[in-house]
């Protein structure tokens, strides 16, 4: 894109302030939204004494008032932990937040992009997943309120396009991780960091044979901003992820190997609805955006490491010499 104004709703987010950073690096302007909810103003603070960067606190349920060039929608808590602790107010976010930001591209006849999700594949019968593949999920479970609100806002992404034919792009973003990410947001790679930076029980649900795929948060941002860069016919939806899959086992054992901790890995049963294996088909991201991710996990959880341990002010430590760590029932 030349130089635009971009809204960025969710941008003082984990993923959505890697965004701000990287439009802003661009020479766009910046215009930041955010409740606050799980965004943290610590994300952003660096970027406000810029002169293109604006932070606005809003929440999207409400009708937004601003003139843009582009729409980036991140806006939703993207945790469990976070996401269920209310769940209402997820599926509302996901929703009318969507009708807003529809209405607002429409008006301005800008494109609009929507940060959606592998979680719209639910527990898959596809491995991996294609875009084509229509899913697996469970409207009724307690992950519903985030993966039907996604999905909902998906139709409505699809129905604008169509009925007003505003230039809509939909990105279904698999487990991304990477510095900023909330230490008590419950996803897997943090609460696997904190813990053995701390020394605590690292919490393994189930027996650890359930894989997934984790993409260092670069690689998405790379992702999502070649789509919104894609001509008006290119509307997605387009998975972005690692299609590098790794059971959460392994990604324990690396942890505690790289953290250099003596953490036990404890065992408690698996969440209602936990998917047992997650893998995007990249086809249409090569072929569409000329995208593929290029971090290897080990050197994007060096990144991460580093940043975990300067949140919680612990001192380096060198990794201990590799072995498998303990593990117990709970």
């Amino acid at each position: 894109m030349t130089e635009k104004r971009v809204l960025i709703t969710g941008g003082a987010g984990f993923v959505g302030s890697h965004l701000c950073e990287a439009l802003l690096g661009r020479g766009h302007e910046v215009l930041c939204v955010d409740n606050f909810y799980t965004g943290q103003r610590r994300n952003v603070a660096h970027l406000v004494a810029n002169p293109r960067f604006e932070l606005l606190r809003h929440d999207v349920c409400f009708p937004l008032h601003v003139e843009v060039d582009a729409i980036y929608n991140l806006a939703c808590p993207a945790s469990p932990v976070h996401y269920q602790s209310d769940p209402v107010q997820t599926t509302k976010t996901s929703v009318i937040g969507a009708l807003n930001m529809l209405g607002l591209a429409k008006r301005l006849k800008v494109p609009v992009l929507q940060a959606s999700t592998s979680e719209c594949y639910g527990d898959p019968a596809v491995h991996p997943q294609p875009e084509d593949y229509w899913g697996h999920v469970n409207p009724i479970g307690p992950r519903s309120c985030y993966d039907e609100g996604k999905r909902c806002a998906e139709t409505l992404f699809f129905d604008y396009h169509r009925q007003h034919g505003v230039d809509v792009k939909v990105a279904r973003i698999f487990n991304t991780y990477g510095p900023r990410m909330h230490p008590d947001d419950g996803r897997v790679v943090s609460n696997f960091i904190v813990q053995a930076l701390k020394g605590e029980d690292i919490t393994l649900y189930g027996d650890g044979s359930q894989t997934r795929s984790f993409c260092f948060v670069d690689d998405l941002v790379d992702g999502l901003m070649r789509l919104m860069a894609t001509p008006r016919g290119v509307t997605g939806p387009i998975n972005l992820g690692n299609p590098g899959e790794f059971t959460i086992r392994q990604l324990a054992d690396t942890v505690v190997e790289m953290t250099g901790s003596r953490s036990r890995l404890v065992h408690r049963p698996l969440p209602q609805d936990d998917p047992r294996q997650r893998r995007p088909d990249l086809a249409r991201a090569k072929a569409e955006l000329a995208w593929q991710p290029t971090t290897a996990l080990r050197d994007g959880l060096a990144r991460t490491i580093g940043y975990f341990r300067s949140l919680l002010d612990l001192p380096e430590q060198p990794p201990a010499p590799m072995k498998a760590a303990r593990s117990r029932v709970a």
